[in-house]
């Protein structure tokens, strides 16, 4: 008896370093975005826009991040258009409306109906009161947590003020 008890001991040691070590490694933003697999076309951007080593900085940020099935609901051309060298400040511009400086959980914003400024300087409109929606995108998932920030997964691309 007493050793199955010092086995699941150890065990239940080895489960909980075993999460402390992983909380220790946690993967900054762009490696989040990059393992979930359903941010191809945001991570291409990223690279494309030269914000990699900004969305790998020590935030804290908050990331409205578009996923493949946004992009696609573009108009066609629209995303390769993006990626051109031509129209970088563009890209530029589009990404980081979707960032904003700070650690913002969906509980900060439940219930409320509120304006966020993006990194790109325009306001964000945030609507907490049944669900969350940011600019019209509806939050499909939210609070996923990086060790710089935090992703909120939404529907659409949402579009600063040009």
């Amino acid at each position: 008896m007493n050793r199955l008890r010092n086995i699941a001991v150890a065990a239940a040691f080895a489960v909980s370093s075993l999460a402390l070590s992983a909380q220790a490694y946690a993967a900054d933003i762009v490696d989040t975005a990059v393992a979930a697999g359903s941010f191809k076309t945001l991570v291409a951007a990223v690279q494309a826009a030269g914000l990699v080593d900004t969305l790998k900085g020590a935030g804290p940020f908050t990331v409205f991040a578009p996923t493949d099935e946004a992009f696609a609901k573009l108009p066609a051309g629209t995303v390769e258009d993006l990626l051109k060298p031509e129209n970088k400040d563009k890209l530029v511009a589009i990404l980081t409306y979707h960032v904003v400086s700070g650690k913002v959980m969906a509980a900060d914003v439940a219930g409320k109906e509120t304006m966020a400024k993006s990194v790109q300087g325009g306001e964000i409109t945030v609507n907490g009161t049944n669900g969350v929606k940011v600019d019209g995108a509806t939050v499909v998932q939210a609070d996923i947590v990086a060790d710089n920030g935090v992703i909120h997964v939404i529907d659409a691309v949402i579009m600063p003020k040009m």
